[in-house]
């Protein structure tokens, strides 16, 4: 079992002495991974304004369309491509850093040629499960973002263990976990709270220590897995290939 206190306790420790540069990976997460996005007006006056298609020829509706079509395609493509592998290499950062191993060339461990593909076809596929989760309304959705939260960290263990399997076994790590983690991110909130006093500027510096205790938790949480016999040390590989354990 895991307690809120001993993860942020170990988190901050980890932060000593390279928060600087846990600051510079949390920026790259937070614009890949956990951005808010754009958030459009529903009310039609506010929305809309003076525009109405029916002022526009069916030629400039369809061109629009298009245009609309062309933006969204390219803009899922760089999410798959760039900004997945982008979140999975800032997640392996804090998973290294959090058992004191060698943390440098984590991003680019995610675009290797023997990483990546594994890494884009699995997050794609769970992003893909969560956005259908989501269509039944907010709860499942958001249950979901849970069971599937440790899905980039088993990556960063292993990139090729497989889209079916990766979130299995997230579903697994986190079974009977997730209220206790939303409860974990509901005690950043007065950190965040804080930070937002300061123009807003202060909450991108509190997430280096959500991100650091995030990573302690999944390291738990797997811990948790293997004594089970859910997973094997050998799958996440944590066995080199002369059979000498790593730190766990």
């Amino acid at each position: 079992m895991w307690t809120r206190a001993e993860l942020k306790y170990r988190a901050k420790n980890v932060l000593r002495g390279k928060y600087w540069k846990s600051l510079l990976v949390s920026l790259v997460i937070v614009f890949v991974a956990e951005n808010p996005g754009i958030t459009f007006r529903t009310d039609k006056e506010t929305a809309y304004g003076d525009f109405n298609l029916g002022n526009f020829n069916l030629p400039f509706i369809i061109a629009f369309l298009v245009v609309l079509a062309l933006i969204f395609i390219f803009a899922v493509t760089v999410d798959i491509f760039l900004f997945n592998p982008l979140e999975a290499g800032g997640r392996k950062y804090y998973v290294q850093s959090a058992q004191y191993l060698d943390n440098r060339g984590c991003f680019s461990f995610a675009f290797d040629g023997r990483n990546y593909l594994g890494i884009v076809g699995t997050m794609a596929l769970m992003n893909l499960y969560l956005f259908l989760w989501s269509l039944l309304l907010i709860i499942p959705g958001i249950v979901k973002s849970y069971a599937y939260r440790m899905v980039p960290y088993i990556l960063a263990d292993n990139p090729n263990i497989g889209a079916s399997r990766a979130i299995e076994l997230s579903n697994k790590m986190t079974y009977g976990h997730k209220f206790d983690m939303f409860i974990l991110d509901l005690s950043f909130l007065g950190w965040y709270l804080l930070g937002a006093l300061c123009f807003g500027i202060g909450i991108f510096f509190v997430k280096p220590y959500e991100h650091a205790t995030n990573a302690e938790l999944y390291l738990v949480l797997r811990q948790n897995a293997i004594e089970r016999g859910d997973v094997s040390p050998w799958e996440l590989n944590l066995y080199d290939p002369h059979g000498q354990e790593y730190n766990m």
